[in-house]
């Protein structure tokens, strides 16, 4: 019989029964904490589970790890990965050149190429090819075009 190559071996461990820890809504370790320092009502816990949305909000990264459980939600319609606080890294900062680079292609969607208003929101430059006012004649509000103008406007770092 032929051995396969050891670039196909396989880890099996005989004592995991298959099943992945799973939690329902604020049912994981430290779920309370995480939501709370998430919503900015409290501290940063050292301890718990948090997802993706929840780490980045408390100004932490997975850091490659792997998920240490799931999160259930709608009866089991959604889930999310849940990822270990303990073991998280702090959340890059983008460099200002990484910061202007993202900003210029912003302003690439956000700008009307017809009156050169830049926009809070992207605009439909693929369907419509302008912004609505353009397209339909009437002058935006203040409220949605971004002042200073465009040849002005600078990153926030």
């Amino acid at each position: 019989m032929d051995r396969p190559p050891d670039g196909n071996l396989v880890d099996i461990d005989p004592y995991d029964d298959g099943s992945f820890p799973q939690f329902g809504n604020n049912q994981a370790p430290g779920a309370v904490a995480v939501r709370a320092a998430a919503r900015g009502n409290g501290p940063v816990p050292a301890e718990g589970l948090a997802t993706r949305r929840q780490s980045r909000a408390l100004g932490l990264s997975p850091g490659g790890q792997d998920p240490a459980a799931r999160l259930i939600c709608r009866g089991g319609q959604r889930w999310a990965w849940l990822y270990r606080v303990d073991l998280a890294v702090p959340k890059r900062t983008p460099t200002l050149p990484q910061e202007m680079a993202l900003d210029r292609a912003m302003a690439a969607r956000q700008t009307c190429p017809q009156c050169l208003r830049r926009y809070y929101a992207c605009l439909p430059l693929r369907t419509q090819g302008r912004c609505d006012p353009c397209e339909q004649g009437y002058e935006p509000s203040a409220d949605t075009v971004m002042l200073p103008a465009p040849d002005t406007h600078h990153p926030a770092a």
